[in-house]
């Protein structure tokens, strides 16, 4: 089963640090996370600042990394088929997901430790641009690729 994933993260060099993460899978099922202490507003780029995090939701969506991975963990347990990480930013949002999925260096046993590359693959899209929020972004690329995945409404 595929599941589309992306990520919010507070600027674009190899020192990103992960500030959200969402998957939305084939079958409609969701998740989303937003890391307390993985990152400060410091760290953060000015399109960061302006942009991303003004668009966090908070409340229970936020979590300690601890408490993130364990939720993702079991998200990915959720699922009884092997599943195929798909991502428009691989060199990004795939290496953060792999620092939130890891845990103490054991890899989920049913995610293909490879990413597919959603700009590789044949997507129909209206050409509206993402708006750099991890679980609307996930959504508007999965409808990309699946006809059956509407979207959901905002919570």
């Amino acid at each position: 089963m595929r599941v589309f994933l992306d990520c919010e993260f507070t600027k674009l060099s190899a020192a990103a640090k992960l500030i959200s993460l969402a998957l939305v899978a084939e079958d409609g099922r969701e998740f989303y996370v937003e890391l307390l202490d993985a990152w400060k507003e410091e760290d953060c780029s000015d399109f960061v600042k302006e942009i991303v995090l003004p668009q966090l939701w908070g409340g229970g969506n936020a979590q300690p990394i601890t408490g993130a991975r364990t939720a993702l963990l079991d998200f990915l347990a959720s699922f009884d088929e092997v599943l195929e990480i798909v991502t428009d930013a691989p060199q990004y949002d795939w290496e953060l997901f792999c620092e939130l999925a890891y845990d103490d260096g054991k890899w989920p046993r049913n995610v293909r430790n490879y990413p597919s590359d959603a700009t590789t693959l044949d997507a129909s899209s209206d050409g509206d641009p993402l708006p750099h929020h991890a679980l609307l972004d996930a959504r508007i690329i999965a409808s990309m690729f699946t006809k059956s995945n509407p979207g959901k409404g905002l919570p």
